[in-house]
């Protein structure tokens, strides 16, 4: 048997017994947001939405003269636009495992692990959606042009690529909720929140990471080319996301000029990096970060 083929044959076993670890997982330790928040207990005044040391405003003089009310308002804002970007992306991943899904093997576990995956994102979906309600804020929507992204990008998104775009929609955001969890100043259900979607992304992680290692020896040319440049707008787009303006009128700023604010705000700029440091340095080790996706992920102000 040529060796190619026994890298696969060995890969795929290896694949079908961390889909079937990652299941048995999920059994244990798996999340009902409906009934393990407590929805009915209103926001507390004098607790913050996101804690002021990861806001995009925080450090600056604009920051400096805002009351505690507008500030812990800022933090509303910023939580629903936060939770409104995981929806799209959380909708956008479950799209593309979905449509992956029709030519799998449907006994396979590593089928059966996708669609556990994909359980998972909804519920973290209604979670969000609930989230935003609760805080009393209202989400934010794609724009037109956004939306027919979104609704192409499936097709698009394939072998090592595929994995690239889920780690960046999910370990930025997984990374930044693991410094939040503890802060006294959060606000109890969304502390709650972050727990319980750091607990379940933890293993969506982990498959993405385990699926682009495994086809490392395997992959050609083409597909490392693209999985190491198709990444590279993502920074300066997730800078964009990150500060909306329409989250800074919302909080009774002038949109424009405080989002441009936040983009030169050194302290949010620490706060990118941080974020961004461990898939960085996973993507760097996997082969997958080119000059171009260090550009962008630099002009995006994720790296250095």
């Amino acid at each position: 048997m040529p060796a190619t083929s026994q890298v696969r044959r060995h890969d795929g076993a290896g694949r079908v017994a961390i889909a079937q670890r990652l299941i048995n997982g999920s059994v244990k330790r798996s999340y009902e947001p409906v009934v393990e928040l407590d929805w009915d207990r209103e926001p507390e005044s004098d607790r913050y939405f996101l804690p002021p040391r990861v806001l995009t405003l925080a450090g600056t003089d604009l920051w400096a003269g805002l009351s505690e009310e507008r500030r812990i308002e800022v933090s509303r804002q910023e939580l629903a636009n936060i939770l409104s970007v995981g929806i799209w992306f959380e909708n956008l991943l479950n799209r593309t495992l979905l449509d992956r899904l029709m030519a799998a093997d449907p006994a396979s576990a590593t089928t059966h692990y996708a669609l556990t995956e994909m359980g998972d994102e909804c519920r973290h979906m209604v979670m969000f959606g609930r989230a935003i309600e609760w805080s009393g804020a209202r989400p934010f929507r794609m724009r037109w042009w956004e939306r027919a992204v979104m609704t192409m990008l499936p097709s698009a998104l394939r072998g090592s690529l595929l994995w690239v775009a889920a780690l960046v929609g999910e370990e930025i955001f997984d990374a930044l909720q693991r410094e939040m969890l503890d802060d006294p100043e959060l606000q109890p259900l969304v502390a709650r929140l972050m727990q319980i979607h750091v607990a379940e992304e933890a293993r969506h992680i982990g498959f993405a990471r385990d699926g682009i290692m495994r086809r490392t020896p395997t992959r050609g040319r083409w597909e490392t080319v693209v999985a190491a440049n198709g990444h590279a707008l993502a920074g300066v787009l997730f800078r964009r996301l990150f500060t909306n303006p329409a989250m800074y009128t919302r909080a009774g700023l002038d949109g424009r000029a405080a989002a441009r604010v936040a983009r030169a705000n050194p302290h949010f700029h620490e706060v990118q990096i941080r974020g961004f440091a461990s898939l960085a340095a996973f993507l760097e080790d996997a082969g997958l970060m080119s000059r171009l996706s260090r550009y962008g992920w630099r002009r995006g102000g994720f790296l250095p």
